[in-house]
């Protein structure tokens, strides 16, 4: 095994000729261990002597138990549904569309990005938000900086959740779009999660266990009706096009927000973890039996640009197409939203918010091996518009049979979802007994990956309803004083309207290459952040945990935007684009100014001044 990584680490082809004959199973073995150590070592080194989580501090959920946003749950639960929301489209797409600059890049950032940034930036905000009572991360830099970057974080923050609401609607609307099967598996989801919610609550409290394997039962028992609801006379009640897909999209959006979170959120969210990690884990058993090898060169030359899937360099837009794998601004919503209300003891911290982001780690890590698996013919006929994908002089292998196998002409298709959910397919195609059921594994993993990114989407909205909750109380005493169904709802339909509307239009479908640079600026702003916290918390000898992935991202998403606006947007006519993103450019430098600002006056504090200051915002920072 070792000498195959010295082998790869040696090998620089720049050609989509030269194959360097790597076993699957390598990458997983190497990426499952370098993720155990990195949480055995260097998450819980960050916990005890950066963070210093103690279970004996007050927690929000505690202190503001209303059984609405604010509950008490069990730490196995809460990993569920953080994760749930955490893993959308990110580590299923991103890896398997930047998979063209070869294997290599993409597994050497998803492993070293999420151990030492991505993991990092989700614990620290969540334990910021914890200790601060549970506020947003636009509320704690109010808190900590000033009002000025409140509302500069506000705003940002809420652009960049609206564009990413929209976006990653794009995919569940593609995949649900005329399938009766899709819609009626994925819809089912939402009874039966208020139905596990109303049981773990009222019927059968604390049961766990119990309520899981009802609740997973029921939905796999959708999942194998999803045919027959399809053929059945009544099918056609379900066949939606993409402009009625998109108004559900909008109104389970608002259900989600506006509800009680133990009530729909949460169990829905923590069932479909169950099922994430069932296929996810179903992957990986596959390719430890088939052992398949890894056909995608570890280098192509597309690292110098100009790929027919990603047009720019392996620096940086590397670093923006793989998101959510290694490390995802969209997460500090998450740590800084739900998540804190919900937190039952600071010690969950850790195997949350810290084992959460690794756990998504290994997800992109398996949907980057489905996507390399393939023979890349195959990958890049799949990724690529016909006429590009003409242009590469290639031709596919094994594309043919595979289509036939699940009933889909896959040619053509770029976005990524089909590639994965194929790549899986010809991993599972290879043992025998299970080849005549492709057809529904094909269609059962799309069907999937819609559900992992509609978690997101329901967190994503009621996190934008705390967002837009916070900024209106700065400019409206009367409003913040209403009762709270009446803020909930209010609220709720404000932020699913604006992700809606934009996702109906189909305008959205031009901001989709927003959606990644949109997605690491909001990481940079949580840095930001929590470097400032650490300040504030007199942590001056450990600031080079947040510091140094700041400086990295930092220097690659302002990178990725400006050579968006001049090589991409500008060249192509697309203004609103170019004005979106130098905007968002504008935005993230004055979060950067003024937390520069904070941090030398909090530096020539004396310990009495920091103490006084500290015990004026919260009581004390822990």
């Amino acid at each position: 095994m070792i000498s195959q990584i010295i082998r790869v680490l040696h090998f620089n082809p720049f050609s989509l000729n030269n194959i360097i004959i790597m076993n699957s199973i390598v990458i997983v073995l190497v990426a499952a261990l370098f993720l155990t150590i990195g949480y055995g070592f260097y998450g819980r080194f960050v916990a005890k002597k950066v963070l210093m989580l103690n279970a004996d501090n007050p927690v929000p959920s505690e202190i503001y138990k209303d059984g609405q946003d604010y509950v008490p749950t069990n730490k196995v639960v809460l990993m569920g549904h953080h994760f749930a929301a955490i893993a959308g489209a990110g580590p299923l797409i991103g890896p398997v569309l930047a998979a063209q600059y070869g294997f290599l890049p993409g597994v050497l950032w998803i492993l070293i990005g999420s151990v030492f940034a991505g993991a990092v930036h989700d614990m620290v905000i969540l334990t910021a938000s914890v200790r601060f009572k549970g506020k947003s991360i636009a509320e704690i830099a109010k808190d900590l900086v000033g009002k000025r970057l409140g509302l500069i974080t506000s705003i940002a923050v809420i652009c960049i959740l609206i564009i990413s609401m929209a976006g990653l609607g794009i995919p569940v609307v593609n995949a649900l779009k005329n399938s009766p099967w899709g819609t009626f598996t994925v819809g089912m989801t939402i009874p039966i999660a208020i139905f596990i919610g109303i049981y773990m609550k009222y019927i059968r409290p604390e049961k766990i266990l119990e309520g899981t394997i009802i609740g997973v039962s029921l939905i796999l028992l959708c999942v194998v009706l999803g045919p027959v609801v399809q053929s059945s006379s009544w099918g056609h009640i379900l066949d939606f096009d993409g402009k009625d897909l998109s108004v559900i999209l909008a109104l389970y959006g608002f259900c989600a927000a506006a509800l009680p979170v133990w009530l729909l959120l949460l169990p829905r969210d923590y069932l479909s973890t169950y099922m994430k990690l069932g296929v996810i884990g179903a992957l990986a058993i596959g390719i430890i039996i088939v052992q398949p090898h890894i056909q995608m060169p570890a280098i192509t030359q597309f690292v110098h640009g100009g790929g027919p899937i990603i047009p720019g360099k392996v620096f940086p837009f590397l670093f923006i197409s793989i998101a959510c794998g290694a490390l995802s601004g969209f997460h500090s919503l998450i740590a800084s939203g739900t998540t804190p209300k919900l937190i039952k003891n600071e010690k969950d911290i850790l195997p949350i918010g810290f084992g959460a982001m690794l756990l998504e780690a290994f997800v992109g890590i398996m949907a980057l091996l489905a996507a390399t698996v393939m023979p890349t013919a195959d990958y890049f006929a799949i990724n690529s518009l016909p006429e590009v994908f003409a242009k590469l002089h290639m031709i596919p292998q094994d594309l043919s049979s595979l289509s036939a196998l699940v009933g889909e002409d896959l040619a053509g298709r770029p976005g990524g979802s089909v590639s994965l959910a194929a790549g899986m397919t010809y991993v599972f195609q290879s043992i025998p007994w299970l080849k005549p059921l492709m057809s529904y594994w094909y269609h059962f993993c799309i069907m999937f990956e819609a559900l992992f990114i509609l978690t997101t989407i329901d967190s994503g909205t009621r996190i934008g309803r705390y967002l837009l909750q916070d900024l209106f109380k700065q400019s409206n005493k009367k409003l913040s004083k209403k009762r709270t169904w009446f803020n909930a709802i209010l609220f709720s339909a404000l932020i699913s309207f604006s992700w809606g509307y934009l996702l109906f239009s189909g305008n959205i479908s031009t901001i989709w290459p927003l959606f990644g640079t949109a997605n690491q600026m909001l990481a940079v702003i949580a840095f930001a952040i929590g470097t400032t916290y650490l300040l504030r918390s007199k942590k001056i000898k450990y600031l080079w945990v947040t510091v140094v992935p700041l400086t990295f991202i930092t220097i690659t998403t302002l990178s990725a935007a400006i050579l968006n606006i001049t090589e991409n947007y500008w060249p192509k006519g697309l203004y609103t684009l170019s004005i979106i993103s130098a905007v968002l450019v504008v935005l993230v430098c004055l979060v950067l100014v003024e937390c520069s600002i904070s941090w030398k006056k909090i530096y020539h504090m004396n310990d009495e001044e920091l103490k006084s200051v500290n015990i004026k915002l919260i009581g004390n920072i822990n």
